[in-house]
């Protein structure tokens, strides 16, 4: 076994889960490279992990551009080293009427949520396979099971992410690639969820009992631990959720 520090990359850093599974892999010795739209936002958590003296690296991505994902798989590969693990989390969760959805919006929730899957999952695939180890994983959501009202884009999106990684597990397990895909089946503690909870019930998400929504931090604990399952009990769905979550 090399010495060498392991390389992991998240494409959709976002600031809560995405973070959580940077601070987890480099807590685990991992050089963490990370991904998002405004690569800018991610130098609060650089300097924090960096101030540990764990490795980072933040890019500027944005996932529904073939060639910026091609590039960055290419320049990590490079100047960084092997990835040994790449995680597709990003979101594009957004709430319309039937009617209101316009093409536009459906189309871009589809490139966010399962066309930058694919071409994540392709460029891994390119890396991994001739070295025939690594693992690739997708964040899904409760929408990738289960279709609500007003999420007619989300949940086709998810639905398809899905399915992709269903494939892509069948077709690079035998090169001993662990595919997984998790799904959030919850609320998960973000500005965002408890804005929502607010408006739509009027109480303060801090007034809910203990444990209802999801501690983004859990979320990256799973992912360390789908990372290192031994091959004769990997996991290919894991579905996530509060005890406190009615399902």
């Amino acid at each position: 076994m090399s010495d060498q520090p392991k390389t992991m990359l998240i494409v959709g850093a976002g600031d809560y889960i995405g973070t959580a599974i940077a601070r987890r892999f480099a807590a685990g010795g991992y050089t963490v490279c990370m991904g998002r739209r405004n690569a800018d936002k991610l130098d609060p958590l650089v300097a924090e992990l960096a101030a540990l003296g764990q490795t980072v690296h933040a890019y500027a991505l944005d996932a529904r551009k073939e060639e910026q994902i091609v590039d960055l798989f290419a320049k990590i590969e490079n100047d960084v080293g092997a990835l040994d693990c790449v995680i597709f989390n990003a979101g594009a969760n957004v709430n319309f009427s039937l009617a209101e959805t316009t093409t536009r919006v459906f189309f871009k929730v589809w490139e966010m949520a399962c066309f930058a899957g694919f071409v994540t999952a392709r460029e891994a695939a390119k890396y991994m396979v001739p070295r025939t180890r690594g693992s690739l994983f997708f964040t899904g959501a409760t929408a990738s099971v289960r279709g609500g009202s007003g999420y007619a884009a989300f949940a086709s999106a998810k639905f398809a992410l899905r399915g992709l990684a269903q494939a892509t597990a069948r077709e690079l397990g035998p090169a001993n690639i662990h595919v997984g895909h998790l799904i959030i089946d919850a609320g998960v503690d973000t500005a965002f969820v408890r804005e929502m909870i607010g408006k739509a019930t009027g109480v303060s998400a801090d007034e809910l009992p203990a444990d209802t929504l999801m501690n983004p931090a859990s979320i990256g604990e799973t992912y360390w631990m789908l990372h290192h399952q031994t091959r004769d009990g990997w996991t290919f769905e894991l579905d996530l959720r509060p005890y406190g979550e009615r399902w």
